[in-house]
Formats: structure tokens, sequence, C-alpha cells
């Protein structure tokens, strides 16, 4: 089965909106729908969800089968990537891990939280090292091609 592809800024307004507390059911049937006043407890200055819709159909993103079953982001930037962290897993830049340039180092994340990340992470970046202690599996992730 191809893997649904979506854009970063896509799934970082999914998981927001999953942070903020809307329950799949919500999500999905907002998607189904099509109507984005669904997102209004994620709607803030910085999560604008007014353009989701059609900016997933101009793109032939299929956001409910991303939803469903989840998805690969095209492309990731190294702001991009530190802020789906932060909504995805419910973590902190400034507390939970460290990010440079073109690398996100002591990462900690659980199992599931693992298998998600490999599940989504954009092919221009890589896990570079994990290690596996009692906090969880410790990850270097780094830009594709760059030198460590």
């Amino acid at each position: 089965m191809p893997e649904t592809k979506i854009s970063q800024h896509t799934a970082i307004l999914l998981e927001h909106a999953r942070k903020c507390g809307i329950q799949e059911d919500a999500l999905l049937q907002a998607i189904r729908t099509g109507k984005v006043e669904a997102f209004q407890p994620a709607q803030n200055g910085h999560f604008d969800y007014a353009e989701l819709f059609s900016y997933a159909q101009e793109h032939e993103e299929d956001l409910e089968k991303a939803a469903q079953e989840g998805y690969r982001i095209t492309f990731n930037t190294r702001n991009g990537l530190k802020i789906w962290l932060e909504e995805a897993f419910r973590l902190s830049s400034e507390s939970d891990f460290t990010v440079g340039e073109g690398v996100i180092e002591n990462l900690f994340l659980q199992e599931e939280q693992l298998d998600k990340l490999k599940m989504t992470l954009a092919v221009n970046w890589t896990i570079a090292e994990i290690t596996l202690d009692d906090q969880g599996y410790k990850l270097k992730l780094t830009l594709r091609g760059l030198k460590s």
C-alpha cells in the first residue's frame, strides 16, 4: 500500500489539533465535511486552519487517510521538524531535546513514538544514532548528507 504523503505544514496542523484535544472521531468528521470551524479549539496566532482544505485539495493530500493511517512528511525543515516533534509528542525544544544546525539531539522517545517518527520523518532527515536506556530511546536526527 503506498504511503500517504503530506506537507510539513499540514502534518503540524493535524498534530496541533490532536494536542488541543480534538478527538479522532471529531477530527475525521471535520475532514470529511470540510468544516474548518471544527478546528476552532486549535486556532490561534501560530496555527491557522483557514486554508487547510484548499491546500490539501490543490496538492492532492488525502487528509482522511493521513489522519486515520498515518503519513510521511514530504520535506522537513529544521524548525518545522522541531515544531512537529513538539506538537506530535508534547515535548519542548527548550527542555526535552536540543536543536542545532542540521541536527536534533538528546531526543528521548518511547517505542510507540519512535515507530511514529520512523513512519513520518521526511526522507531528507535520518535517524543517525539510537540507543536504549531507562528513559527510553535516545535519538540523534541529522539532515541527510550532513557530516557529523
